[in-house]
């Protein structure tokens, strides 16, 4: 695994942050008369080769949806496989990402989990948190609506703790005491969201983090989605105009 920077072959303004709903391992293993784990194996590949890529274009944070918080509820057998996929990645993936200067993050409710992956998570982002590369954030049992939720409970506590004062409370108060519960509020806010697979939706992931974020939909499946395309979709966002409520003829004026 190489990552040498590699920014001219790219022109235009680049997303800071870009997130990727990894859809498709199934389908791609069915079209291909494959069982369901060589998809998951082939998405593995995939989101190495992806990572590796945007790694080389400079984008400053990458967060991917790996196992959502509705995922448990699919079959034993797969969800086992993903378990196992995910300890391999942290015995052997986690190295090369360290090697490389990148930092790794997990997002999500981690008690679900067996205690081995905890500590797992747990020791590679101490491993690599002094790295100043690219930080991959990866999204293990997450949701936005529980990540929204475990916000407003954590903001209720501080209330009731005296922390904050309710009366006080106006638009911008909340956001600032809301947002720093909420899960990477640390980081970049999204400025491009890609799903693969097809599907015209978020499936609830990061609802907060991108509420001004660009879509982008691909419909080619999670194990076919390579470099080229990832490429593609950073060329259509250099194309876009992102107004955040002001006119277009504000925005250029600002940037003239």
């Amino acid at each position: 695994m190489s990552i040498a920077p590699d920014i001219d072959s790219h022109s235009g303004k680049l997303p800071k942050h870009i997130a990727i709903i990894m859809d498709g391992n199934n389908r791609w293993a069915k079209a291909k008369g494959l069982m369901g784990g060589a998809g998951h194996k082939a998405g593995e590949s995939a989101l190495q080769a992806i990572v590796e890529h945007a790694a080389r274009r400079q984008i400053d944070v990458l967060t991917v949806f790996a196992f959502s918080s509705e995922n448990w509820r699919r079959p034993e057998q797969e969800v086992g496989l993903l378990m196992r996929l995910f300890v391999h990645a942290l015995d052997k993936r986690v190295a090369e990402l360290h090697k490389n200067n990148l930092r790794v993050r997990f997002m999500g409710d981690r008690q679900r989990f067996s205690p081995l992956l905890q500590q797992g998570m747990v020791n590679a982002e101490q491993k690599t948190a002094a790295n100043t590369g690219m930080t991959l954030v990866i999204a293990v049992s997450y949701g936005g609506q529980w990540d929204m939720a475990h916000a407003a409970y954590q903001l209720a506590l501080q209330v009731q703790q005296g922390q904050i004062n309710p009366q006080a409370m106006s638009f911008e108060n909340f956001q600032q005491y809301y947002q720093q519960h909420i899960q990477i509020h640390d980081l970049p806010p999204v400025d491009l969201l890609i799903r693969t697979g097809g599907d015209l939706r978020i499936s609830n992931f990061l609802l907060w983090q991108a509420a001004y974020a660009e879509y982008y939909f691909s419909d080619l499946l999670w194990p076919d989605f390579n470099e080229s395309a990832l490429d593609t979709a950073l060329q259509e966002y250099a194309q876009r105009q992102r107004r955040f409520g002001r006119t277009s003829a504000q925005v250029e004026a600002h940037h003239a």
